[in-house]
Parts: C-alpha cells; structure tokens; sequence
C-alpha cells in the first residue's frame, strides 16, 4: 500500500468523498520536498511494436526520511506510463533498491502480477520484465503515430460497444441516417456465439436503413490491436479457451460475414478522442467517456493517434490507501471507480438517495438521473463529487499528455448531472491549477450517447479512396 508518502488534502473536498487524496498533489508534495540531494531516476517502456516511451523522476537520497515515499512514488508513477503508454519491458536506471522492489512487486504482489500478465501475456504477447540498467544504456524513445478515421463517403456503419448498451449509427456520405441504442450486458454470457449474433442484429438493423454497405467501423471496450481482441471486461464471462478460439479473432469473423468490406475496430477511447477532434474541429485532444467503465483516447497535436494505451480506467487518481479498490485489478485508487457507472453506483448510499442495491448498475443511474432532474440535492452531490475528482485526475493526466482540448461524455454525463460534473471539475482547474489553460467541451445529448458510434463510422478507408 502506501509507504511514507504524504497526501495533502485537497482546496476543493469532493462533498461525497472526503478523504479523497488527489495523486497529482501527492507527486507535486513529494518533489517539492526533495532537497538538492534528490537521486533521478529514468526509465523506458517498449512495447511490443518496437516502440518506446521515455520518463524521468527524482527521488529521495537514500536514507532520509522522505526516502520511506520512494517506492510508492515510483510504483505509482510507473503504473500510470504503463495504463497510458503501455509496456511489456520496462528498463530502469535508478537506484537498485528501488529496482529491485519493482521487479519484486511485478513478481509477487497480486497487483503488480495483473498488470504484467495483462501488459506481457494479454497485450503484447511477450515476457514482462524489469530490467535494471544504467541510464546511457536506455532505449531511444521511438514513438510511433498515425492519422485515424474522417472517412465520411459512402454507406457506412458505425457501432460502439459498452458493457450496458451497445450502439449504432447508418451514415449515408457523413449523413447519419439512423442510430439506436441496445441494453445489454455482454459480461454475463459464456457463448461466443451470443456476442456475435448480438452484434450482427445491430449492424443489419442500420443495414436496412443504407442501399448498400461500403464499410463498417466499431468502438469497443478493451484492447485492441489489428481489429484482434486482446483483452476486454466485455468478454470476462467466456472461457479462456474459447475467447482465443473465438473472441480473438470476432470482428475478423464479422468482416468475412459482410463478404470481406473494409472494417476497422479500435478501442473506445480513440473513438471517444476522434469524436471530439472532429466536432471541434481541433486537436491536441484527450477524450474521457464515463460510461460503464471509464474509456479515454489521445489525438496528439498532428491530428494523430499514438500506439498508446490511454487506458486510463487502471490509472491511480487517488492515493489514499483506503480508497475503493477496483473489482478487476484489485488496486485501488483507480480511474474506473469515480468515472463510470461504478462510481456512480459507489455514491449513491453515501447521498443518502433511496435507489434498490439490487438494481444493476445502468439502472441505479438511470435513477439518480431521474432524482438530479426532479432538484434532489442528494443526486447533485454525487455529480459535484464525480467533478471535484475529475478536474484532480485531469490535472495529472495534464503533467503527462499533451492536451488542450477535454471532451468529456459518456452515459453518466447524460442529463443535467452533465454540466454540473464539468462545473466542478473547472473550479478545481481555477481555485488549485490556474496555470492550466484546459477547455473542456461537452457534446450535446445525442453526441453524448451516439457520437462514438457515429464517429466509429469513419474509421475504414473505402478502397476507392486509396486507389
């Protein structure tokens, strides 16, 4: 957990979550607090395309008293570049003892062993390892970038995949000309045939609304690299031998069922970034959908998408030990539990609102929609908590991505609880990071719930376009 750190307290308390420890403050008192002595740490992620991301730490000299916090620091820090960047080997030069704690951890503790059997098994196919080194035997950084999507000609399909509702757009040359929004609850069913025939039934209901099907474009919970399933909590309920006999290669299978048409499939949170650029018109973009689980995406300053992960659902926000745990991974503090449905559904008997536990999670949200509606001030609380701790996370993820523009939708933003999450998050922006110049922007209704699956219909490049 964590070790001599400290966890200054935030200006702004999220009313709900008092002892909320924003990470961003934690960092900034430790840095503040080395004296001249401080021992700088480098370290690299490669990832399995041959790509590299370089960082740089300081820590404390060994054998003072804010050395107890280095472990902790790093450990976080690190698992922050490893859900944003991603990585299957980690090169560190820094001192041995912390080192050496970082491959003890990724070893034995049952959080760091997730995070290296998703990053080396799951992700990339290959061995975890931390491997120590001195700084002039670091990797080069080699970051790897390409445009995606704004394809509008043509009959395309577009669909996004949640864990509560999937959703689908037509669009007739940039024209939507059909959506609509499906409950499900994809976790709950072992059948890999079950999530292909859900699938299909939505894209052959927008079918019937085009002449012709040019191309189909998909937004999906997970990873994904090569429209190739890697890892998705949409998928937990299939065995692990069916999800590589199936699952792994379902929308490979979609595409051969719609006789070979372009199709691209990637994860939610570049879709969620590309909406967002493609509205404003602007980009230096990151997208944050808070939806079933919390999805996020990058459009870097050329209008491209990187080969990182921005998986920022795993990404610790809160450094308070006591923080709720996420039910996946197992650790605590992270993104998903205060930006999705789960955040929601963790809030509610704190307010005090009379919704059944036994609801599943959409309809608990569904419920405090409907009370925020009515002015119960008990729902309004949960929005201000959600905002409060949203405007901290965005000022850590600020300190390591290049960002302007802040799209934020998803299904917890739908309604008037919306603009009361964007309100809170920029007064902590103006009372705690003036110096941050963020614009957050908010789509209207139907953007929020359908934008992913309109934009997800750009993905593919009609074969006519490149020839």
């Amino acid at each position: 957990m964590n070790r001599g750190l400290l966890l200054p307290a935030p200006k702004i308390v999220p009313v709900l979550d008092p002892e909320f420890r924003p990470a961003v403050l934690a960092n900034r008192a430790f840095q503040a607090g080395l004296q001249s002595g401080g021992i700088p740490i480098q370290v690299a992620l490669e990832r399995g395309d041959g790509s590299v991301s370089r960082f740089e730490m300081t820590v404390a000299a060994l054998g003072t008293k804010l050395a107890e916090g280095n472990f902790t620091c790093v450990e976080r820090l690190l698992k922050f570049f490893l859900w944003s960047r991603g990585g299957c080997k980690i090169h560190f030069a820094g001192p041995d003892a912390v080192g050496r704690e970082l491959q003890k951890h990724y070893r034995d503790s049952p959080t760091g062993r997730f995070d290296a059997a998703i990053m080396g098994d799951k992700i990339y196919e290959k061995p975890f390892e931390v491997v120590l080194t001195r700084a002039e035997d670091l990797p080069a950084e080699r970051e790897f970038s390409a445009p995606l999507g704004r394809h509008l000609d043509g009959c395309r399909i577009g669909f996004d995949l949640g864990a509560s509702d999937r959703k689908v757009a037509a669009l007739l040359d940039g024209r939507t000309v059909f959506s609509e929004e499906i409950a499900w609850d994809p976790r709950a069913h072992a059948d890999p045939q079950w999530h292909f025939d859900q699938i299909m039934d939505s894209l052959k209901r927008a079918a019937a609304h085009l002449p012709r099907v040019d191309a189909i474009g998909g937004s999906s919970a997970g990873v994904l690299v090569g429209n190739r399933v890697k890892v998705a909590s949409l998928f937990r309920g299939v065995p692990e031998d069916l999800f590589q006999k199936r699952i792994k290669n379902l929308f490979l299978e979609i595409k051969q069922a719609w006789n070979g048409i372009p199709l691209e499939v990637v994860n939610d949170g570049e879709v969620t970034a590309l909406a967002g650029a493609m509205a404003l018109r602007q980009n230096a973009v990151l997208g944050i959908a808070l939806g079933s689980s919390q999805a996020a995406g990058y459009v870097n300053r050329e209008g491209n998408i990187t080969a990182w992960l921005n998986e920022l659902a795993f990404v610790p926000i809160d450094y308070q030990p006591t923080a709720p745990i996420d039910e996946w991974s197992g650790d605590y503090g992270c993104g998903v539990q205060y930006f999705s449905q789960q955040g929601v559904g963790r809030l509610i008997p704190r307010a005090g609102l009379p919704v059944d536990p036994r609801l599943p999670l959409p309809e608990k949200l569904i419920e405090v929609q409907k009370r925020m509606a009515q002015g119960d001030t008990r729902a309004a609380k949960i929005y201000q908590t959600i905002g409060a701790c949203l405007g901290y996370a965005v000022a850590h993820y600020a300190e390591f991505y290049d960002v302007e523009h802040l799209l934020i939708l998803g299904r917890v933003t739908t309604g008037d609880g919306g603009e009361l999450i964007l309100e809170n998050a920029r007064m902590v922006l103006r009372e705690e990071f003036p110096e941050l110049r963020l614009q957050f922007h908010q789509p209207d209704e139907k953007e929020k719930r359908h934008g992913q699956a309109m934009a997800a219909a750009s993905l593919p490049l009609l074969k006519t376009e490149g020839a």
